[in-house]
């Protein structure tokens, strides 16, 4: 449509200058006008050649102006040919490209169809991995329920290991206590055969003997503080078992081989039993059998609390006697002191275990007081106090007072 117009206005240019160009010439003929000197003829022809000139001039000028087409045709042909030139090239480059593309293109077809065929393997297979997929999801849950009561297991497990390793720690533990305990004890049976030796050579002895301290008797005796080290409580357990050696020699009135014999466990309670104690404790070693001149001299340990018992000056008994001539005044005398003794003994005075008495009265204060009743007919009355302060050990030291009582 746009080709038409331009030809439709070509014509009309070239129709409308040509009409002037005519009218022009036939002007210039009548007139007879002359340019350049030249004959009106040749003037004519002129005019004429110049309105052809412009008739083209002009159509050219007007394609040009109005299709962009005409202004390429007219003064980019070379330029076109060469983009043409340049445009075949890529043409042919690009027809082997697509040829070569149109090849792939087969090849890629039948990599397609293969890998539709893949695809539907795969699509099989997916299928089948997706039903082996929920087995195993199946078989991961109750693998998850088995790791739970697994844990569970492990953890009682655990807990029981961790008992037994206590338990066998407490074993290893008492093993070796055992095996020390069982040390102790080789050592302490091989200290009963010798003990169970020395008691039938004493019993030789007894019947061939003399016997110098009876079973029970003190052979001495003191008080231990428990404040104090267990290494210092065996110490001062040793110097009373020293002391009870010179009490032997002293007995003998000689100087002799009396080396005191402690049962080793029975000293180890002894020592344990002080440490805990809370107050001063007394100690007693006291005879284990009857003590022949020659045999070993065996002893046993005897542990009280040394508790105060009567301050200084405190009253302690008292009693009404009838004295009727003076031989009773021994025997009222007697018959006191023992109802003093039993009275001490009720209020923690420890008693001598072979003779039982606890009260100690100087020899000048008991004639006194047996000459004072002695001289007494009828009601005398006697009171006992303790002239010092007295603990759980004794001797309680005893202060006698004598009175006349009448009109009772």
């Amino acid at each position: 449509m746009y080709g038409i117009y331009l030809v439709g206005v070509m014509i009309v240019t070239g129709g409308a200058i040509a009409f002037i160009g005519d009218k022009l010439g036939t002007k210039i003929g009548k007139k007879r006008l002359s340019i350049f000197g030249l004959r009106p003829r040749h003037t004519s022809m002129i005019v004429t050649v110049i309105t052809g000139g412009l008739i083209t001039a002009l159509t050219m000028g007007t394609l040009a102006v109005t299709s962009e087409n005409v202004r390429t045709a007219l003064f980019g042909m070379e330029e076109l040919n060469s983009a043409m030139e340049s445009t075949r090239i890529k043409l042919t480059e690009v027809s082997d490209e697509l040829f070569l593309t149109q090849g792939e293109l087969a090849d890629a077809g039948k990599d397609l169809l293969q890998s539709k065929d893949e695809i539907e393997t795969l699509k099989a297979e997916q299928k089948e991995l997706t039903a082996e997929s929920e087995r195993l999801k199946e078989g991961n849950e109750q693998l998850e329920q088995e790791k739970s009561e697994l844990t569970a297991e492990n953890k009682t497990l655990a807990d029981t290991n961790s008992a037994l390793e206590d338990s066998n720690k407490k074993l290893s533990a008492s093993n070796t206590n055992l095996t020390s305990e069982n040390e102790k004890l080789t050592k302490n049976n091989s200290e009963l055969e010798e003990h169970a030796k020395n008691l039938r050579d004493g019993l030789i002895a007894i019947r061939e003997g003399d016997i110098i301290f009876k079973a029970g008797e003190i052979l001495s005796s003191g008080v231990i503080n428990p404040n104090q080290s267990a290494e210092k409580i065996a110490a001062d357990i040793n110097k009373l078992a020293d002391e009870a050696s010179g009490n032997i020699s002293a007995r003998f009135g000689e100087t002799i081989d009396s080396s005191v014999w402690i049962y080793q466990p029975e000293l180890n309670r002894a020592i344990e039993t002080i440490s805990k104690s809370k107050q001063d404790m007394v100690l007693r070693i006291t005879a284990a059998g009857n003590l022949v001149r020659g045999e070993p001299i065996r002893t046993a340990l005897s542990l009280y609390k040394n508790d105060s018992v009567f301050d200084k000056g405190e009253f302690i008994f008292s009693k009404t006697y009838d004295v009727v001539k003076e031989a009773d005044a021994e025997i009222i005398l007697q018959n006191f002191l023992s109802e003093i003794n039993r009275a001490a003994v009720g209020r923690g005075i420890l008693a001598d275990p072979i003779s039982g008495s606890v009260g100690i009265i100087d020899g000048d204060q008991l004639y006194e007081v047996m000459d004072s009743v002695g001289k007494i007919r009828g009601k005398v009355y006697l009171s006992a106090y303790a002239k010092d302060a007295t603990t759980s050990i004794g001797p309680l030291r005893l202060n006698i007072k004598v009175e006349q009582r009448r009109g009772l």
